[in-house]
């Protein structure tokens, strides 16, 4: 009752669109499950835009968890299992009292299990309500992932010493269960440490498991080569693939629930000597789905972005290389367009995140379903806004301007070294230079470079090299854009800190990534130099005279305000 309660106040205050709170709490019914949590799992609300209001309703005070000074020890009292069956987590303990927080602080099983709890410690309980990210973000400090895989190796062993018959096709029985702890904690892991990718390795002496976070590999675990076989069955079973093919290639996916979110896998088989290597992509929309604001645009450029996005109609395409976030902008950019009044279809390759109220579908190759003869029936679906996943053919491209010059607002990504090779890579693709200036409203180039922690990193006086090159491109910034710069001489740089025993960025330095942006609008007098026959120092040109923030330049106002390294900035960014 109180989960209708809290939905229709949502409603009351406008911080939920009816129709949106009316359609999750439909849902919530029909499948048993938390209409405050399926707000969260589709990003419709922010934690602590609500939280203040479920405090009221529920009558409990509200707390917010500083996951890194919890005593480990409360470990002890409050295991893992309690913490994701009844979402409760501790938070402190004084001679007198256990203090907990509490998703459900009105969930009367879930309180009857912490007052026996606290009862067996001989204290009274304190309760607190506390958001669903506080509790993934503890549960990330219970049970190293080493110690889980160990334990269930040595299980494994156990069960082979009591009996050599093994039954991997029977549930719960045999070689089985530990496989099932081994994957199932790998699959966790991943999602607790923000990883983006597994991969599991066959070699010749052992079985690697690495985890890509922030762009770069890392090995978590190595393994006994017996472990091979059963942990890839183990995944094919979970993805519905074919487990006796082991000589080409297989994709699938498959769907975990974690804290209230639903986790998508994407999985990929590729058959090497040692077996099958599989490649797990992992999708959590916490970490893969976000707004424009969250994803590091400059207020300068986020208002040349707004005034694209205004426009009923053209194409914003997105261009970088592999890995560099274009997705994630088209997925922000999709969201801040999707409204009950706009029709989206989306042709993607594959569909990464589901979204809703977005109708999304999937290009097959095989079958003869790809970009350009989906998007044929796409503009027979009434749409309002068309993503296509990617440009990279020509019938595509003469399709995609098609679509933006018939009234459409045309969103995709193209492989170009900066913004403005959009232009001449499109030519070249044989869309007719007039076309563009009708069909074109922006071109993006992104790159993605580490992000500081903001509580170790090493502030120092920049030197008279990194002195220069900051002036020289500042010199070169729109008016509009250096008015918002606030920094000036002597120039204070940040580096990445080097304390070990850092909690927030766990010694490495660094917390997650961020992106840098370069945006070149098409204008009139643009327009007029594409359709003369252009230079790339004409396109510079007009870039400068429009006001263009190149990534250097946006790398380097972001390094001044303690976000990034100049080291990244010179890596990921020409002059």
């Amino acid at each position: 009752m109180i989960d209708q309660q809290f939905v229709e106040e949502l409603i009351k205050r406008g911080i939920v669109p009816k129709l949106a709170g009316e359609k999750i709490l439909r849902e919530a019914m029909l499948s048993g499950g938390s209409a405050e949590e399926i707000l969260y799992e589709k990003k419709i609300v922010d934690e602590a835009d609500v939280v203040k209001i479920k405090s009221e309703l529920l009558k409990a005070p509200y707390r917010k968890v500083d996951v890194n000074k919890v005593d480990e020890k409360l470990f002890g009292l409050i295991s893992r299992e309690m913490v994701l069956t009844y979402r409760v987590i501790p938070i402190e303990k004084t001679p007198n009292m256990l203090v907990v927080g509490m998703f459900h602080p009105n969930d009367i099983k879930a309180q009857d299990a912490i007052k026996f709890v606290a009862k067996q410690q001989g204290v009274s309980l304190g309760v607190y309500l506390v958001t669903l990210s506080d509790i993934g973000a503890l549960l990330a400090r219970y049970s190293p992932y080493k110690k889980e895989i160990e334990a269930a190796i040595l299980e494994m062993g156990e069960i082979k010493s009591e009996s050599s018959a093994i039954d991997l096709e029977e549930s719960g029985k045999g070689e089985e269960a530990p496989i099932i702890k081994i994957v199932a904690s790998t699959l966790r892991q991943a999602v607790e440490i923000g990883a983006s990718d597994i991969h599991i390795e066959p070699q010749r002496r052992s079985l690697r498991i690495r985890f890509r976070l922030d762009g770069a590999l890392h090995e978590a675990i190595s393994l006994p080569p017996t472990l091979i076989q059963p942990i890839t069955s183990r995944v094919k079973v979970l993805s519905r693939l074919k487990l006796d093919e082991t000589r080409v290639p297989q994709d699938g996916r498959f769907r975990t629930n974690f804290l209230g979110r639903e986790i998508d896998y994407r999985v990929a088989t590729f058959p090497t000597p040692a077996g099958e290597k599989i490649a797990i992509r992992v999708l959590d929309p916490k970490t893969g789905l976000r707004g424009l604001d969250q994803l590091g645009i400059g207020s300068y450029n986020a208002r040349i972005f707004e005034e694209a996005l205004a426009r009923p109609y053209g194409m914003i395409l997105i261009s970088g290389p592999t890995g560099s976030g274009k997705s994630t902008t088209l997925y922000a950019v999709l969201s801040r367009l999707n409204k009950d009044s706009v029709n989206i279809v989306t042709l993607e390759d594959p569909v990464e995140y589901f979204m809703e109220g977005i109708n999304q579908s999937q290009v097959r190759p095989e079958i003869g379903y790809t970009f350009a003869s989906g998007l044929r029936q796409i503009l027979r679906q009434d749409p309002d806004v068309i993503m296509v996943g990617e440009i990279r053919d020509e019938e595509t491209s003469g399709l995609a301007v098609n679509a933006a010059l018939t009234g459409h607002v045309m969103l995709s990504t193209i492989h170009t070294n900066n913004s403005l090779g959009v232009i001449p890579r499109l030519i070249d693709l044989g869309v007719q230079p007039f076309l563009l200036s009708s069909a074109l409203n922006l071109m993006v180039a992104q790159r993605l470079v580490l992000r500081l922690c903001p509580d170790c990193r090493i502030s120092e006086k920049a030197d008279k090299e990194t002195e220069k090159l900051i002036e020289e491109n500042f010199a070169l910034l729109p008016e509009d854009a250096r008015k918002e710069i606030s920094f000036s001489k002597p120039y204070t740089i940040f580096k990445k800190g080097d304390n070990i025993e850092c909690k927030t960025c766990k010694g490495k330095g660094t917390v997650g990534r961020i992106a840098l942006y370069e945006i070149f609008r098409m204008t009139r007098e643009l327009g007029d130099i594409i359709s003369k026959g252009f230079t790339e120092s004409a396109l510079w040109d007009e870039a400068h005279r429009q006001g263009i923030v190149t990534l250097r330049q946006d790398g380097l106002m972001k390094v001044l305000e303690g976000k990034i390294g100049i080291e990244e900035v010179l890596k990921e960014t020409a002059q």
